[in-house]
């Protein structure tokens, strides 16, 4: 006679068997040649940036949650579910650093912002979202590979935008970083503190989180800014040595260089390849900016838009091959575009950012229809509910009015203000085209 407790009995015990013949599904992100896998099904994403949560999810006065949970809740409605998030930012005498960062030359660091990545992580876990964090900077803004040499070199450093320096000694100067045994045994102990914490809100420590994504060895590193000065083999070094490192303490997730592709590699497909050939190197990043590149004209967008689409859209097709000839998944993890004549406030219109949205978003769903290895996207950036502080639009110390932008550039020139309906719309669209894929 079969009774309940048999029949329970009866399917535990098969469904023991199906788990015992069957391989375990594991909650990370995996890759399986040029594709992401996530729970064992294909995963292609579309994402942002918010570099700014430790600083939104940091307690007391610093932080403001309530601002971060409700930020989190449009993204994951909106269906962006993969964020880029800063995870570390160093104490620095340069103008345009954060303040405060999230750690010195030596611990203790600022367990403030640390709780503050914490939360974030543990709000985006609630609602099953995914981030990539970003372990140090080519650029000033947080800190960042200067202000390593700055700690271990005596104390020199070079802001950008110096006169007394001008382009490209910035870049120069920053990539001798990869040169220094005593700044990147700086870094690694700052990567071995913040890959082996365990999170404070929930209890597990980093490495067994599935709500990460990705740790990634920077942001925007490059070889240089003049090719007869660059560190090529220091770089290639470095980014083979930091990847294991990582690896060595956290297998589970996958690691990435941050790197900008082509453009951030002094224009060499050559050094793109080198630099992601490594086998701790899981996927392949790269950027755009066509204002930055001097690829568009933010005053004459009508005249010289569709010249400027173009070589953007070359440019990822050149990043799709590499990636394929790689065998690893592509992801553009930065993309961005200025506001109609170069304005900033959230009322300006976005009519040319749009079309250039929906030809990214266009070169995905072209590459999801045929296989291709050209995974997922984070534009730059999301300012949400933020709004800038000031008349001139440019972010001053104690300013915690995040809008996305980083502490050099005009507030709202490239974010998404949660007001921006014609961007959303766009983005809801990509989403909903990638879900039907």
């Amino acid at each position: 006679m079969l009774t309940r407790r048999s029949l329970i009995i009866t399917a535990g015990l098969a469904a023991g068997v199906q788990a015992a013949g069957a391989k375990p599904v594991r909650p990370f992100v995996r890759t399986d040649g040029a594709r992401f896998l996530k729970g064992g099904k294909p995963y292609r994403y579309a994402g942002t940036n918010i570099w700014y949560g430790p600083y939104l999810g940091a307690p007391g006065a610093l932080g403001h949650r309530d601002r971060l949970k409700r930020e989190l809740d449009n993204l994951h409605k909106l269906g962006l579910d993969n964020l880029r998030i800063l995870a570390s930012g160093e104490t620095s005498p340069l103008k345009n650093s954060l303040a405060p960062a999230i750690h010195g030359p030596k611990p203790p660091d600022n367990e403030d912002l640390l709780k503050g990545l914490d939360f974030t992580l543990a709000e985006m876990g609630k609602r099953g979202m995914t981030a990539v964090l970003f372990l140090n900077n080519f650029w000033e803004w947080s800190g960042g590979m200067v202000t390593y040499q700055y700690w271990t070199n005596g104390g020199h450093y070079i802001n950008l935008g110096d006169p007394a320096h001008p382009w490209p000694e910035f870049a120069d100067f920053s990539a001798q970083f990869y040169a220094s045994p005593k700044a990147i045994a700086l870094y690694e102990d700052y990567v071995a503190r913040i890959v082996g914490r365990t999170n404070t809100v929930t209890g597990k420590p980093y490495r067994d989180d599935p709500a990460i994504m990705a740790w990634q060895l920077a942001n925007e590193p490059r070889p240089g800014g003049t090719a007869a000065k660059a560190p090529w083999e220091a770089f290639y070094a470095w980014i083979a040595r930091s990847a294991a490192f990582i690896k060595a303490r956290d297998p589970n997730h996958l690691v990435s260089t941050g790197n900008e592709g082509v453009m951030g590699c002094l224009e060499s497909t050559d050094c793109v390849t080198k630099a992601n050939a490594s086998k701790a190197i899981d996927y392949v990043t790269f950027h755009m900016w066509p204002l930055n590149w001097s690829w568009i004209d933010p005053e004459k967008l009508d005249a010289t838009f569709d010249t400027g689409l173009a070589r953007c859209r070359a440019y990822i097709d050149t990043h799709i091959k590499l990636a394929a000839a790689l065998n690893k998944p592509l992801v553009l993890e930065e993309f961005g575009f200025p506001r109609e004549d170069g304005l900033s406030g959230p009322d300006v219109p976005t009519r040319h950012r749009d079309r250039f949205y929906a030809m990214v978003y266009a070169a995905v769903e072209d590459s999801a229809k045929k296989h291709g290895a050209f995974a997922g996207t984070n534009f730059w950036a999301w300012g949400g509910e933020g709004r800038a502080a000031h008349p001139d639009y440019m972010m001053k110390p104690g300013d915690t009015a995040y809008v996305g932008d980083p502490p050099q550039e005009p507030q709202g020139r490239n974010s998404v203000f949660d007001s921006d309906a014609s961007t959303i719309a766009v983005i809801k669209a990509h989403v909903a085209a990638l879900k039907a894929l």
